[in-house]
């Protein structure tokens, strides 16, 4: 079973691989340097709330689609 934190990493690298960003370009929009992002991708670590809202915002997606959150009960 995948980690939380593998799950975010893995859906946030294809969230920027189809928004047609560049990292330096995101890095740029949210306020981080562009190693970072790739600290990120890499699941070395996560980013704080107020970045990941800004990394949805910039990439147009819901935190939902990052987070793997469905609203089965």
């Amino acid at each position: 079973m995948k980690s939380i934190d593998q799950i975010i990493s893995e859906n946030l690298k294809y969230e920027i691989e189809h928004s047609g960003k560049t990292k330096k370009e995101i890095a740029e929009a949210i306020g981080v340097k562009q190693p970072t992002i790739s600290q990120y991708l890499s699941g070395r670590i996560q980013p704080t709330l107020s970045t990941f809202a800004k990394l949805c915002d910039f990439l147009d997606c819901s935190s939902d689609d990052i987070l793997n959150i469905s609203n089965k009960k």
